[in-house]
C-alpha cells in the first residue's frame, strides 16, 4: 500500500512540475507590450481596414514607403520569401505595409508595388494624420529628408524599420529588427500557428 502511495505521490508531483513548452522566438518577445489605438486605415483597394479584420491569422505589420531605395524594397522581397517558406501555411498570414509617406504613396502607387512582392500583401494609407497617429501608436519614427538640389517632391524618408508580428488573436507578440532573415521570420511566425 505504502509502495502504491508514493508511486501516486510522484507521479502527481512531476505532473504539476511539468512545464508547458515555453515559446522561443528569435526575434523580441514583446507579449503583454500596449500600444494606442488600434491600426485603422485605407487599403490599396480604397476598403477602410483595422487590425481586428485579419483575425484568425498571424499579422506581420511594415511600415515604409515606395520610393524607398533600398530597406523597403529588402524587407518586402524578405517577407515574400518568408512566404515561401511557409509554404501552405502562408495561408494563415497577412503582411500589411503601411506608407509613411503617404503624399506620395497614393491608393494606386501602392497598388501597384506592395502586390508586386504577393498578391497576398496589403497596402495601407490614409491622410498625413491618420498616418502620424498610427507611427505614434507603434512607436514609428519617420522623418522627410532633403537635400538642397532635391525637389518638394525629391526626397528620402528615414524610418524605423523593423515587422511587429501579432497572433491570431491580434495580440502584438513579437519584434523584428531590420534585416531578420526569412528563416527567422518564418521560424518566429510558425510559433504563433
Amino acid at each position: 500500500m505504502r509502495k502504491w502511495l508514493f508511486l501516486s505521490l510522484f507521479f502527481i508531483l512531476a505532473a504539476c512540475n511539468a512545464a508547458p513548452k515555453a515559446t522561443h522566438f528569435i526575434g523580441t518577445d514583446i507579449t503583454g507590450a500596449e500600444f494606442g489605438k488600434p491600426l485603422t486605415l485605407t487599403d490599396h483597394t480604397g476598403k477602410l481596414r483595422s487590425i481586428t479584420d485579419f483575425k484568425g491569422k498571424v499579422v506581420i505589420m511594415f511600415f515604409g514607403y515606395t520610393h524607398c531605395p533600398d530597406v523597403c524594397p529588402t524587407t518586402m522581397s524578405d517577407l515574400r520569401q518568408t512566404m515561401k517558406l511557409l509554404g501552405k501555411d502562408a495561408d494563415q498570414v497577412q503582411v500589411l505595409f503601411i506608407t509613411v509617406d503617404p503624399g506620395r504613396d497614393t491608393q494606386e502607387v501602392l497598388a501597384q508595388f506592395v502586390p508586386s512582392f504577393d498578391k497576398r500583401f496589403i497596402g495601407l494609407r490614409g491622410s498625413l494624420q491618420e498616418v502620424a497617429e498610427n507611427m505614434g501608436s507603434y512607436k514609428i519614427f519617420a522623418s522627410k529628408v532633403t537635400s538642397s538640389a532635391d525637389s518638394s517632391s525629391n526626397y528620402t524618408v528615414d524610418h524605423s524599420a523593423g515587422l511587429y508580428v501579432f497572433d491570431k488573436a491580434g495580440t502584438a507578440r513579437i519584434y523584428m529588427s531590420y534585416g531578420q532573415k526569412p528563416a527567422d521570420i518564418a521560424h518566429d511566425v510558425k510559433q504563433l500557428f
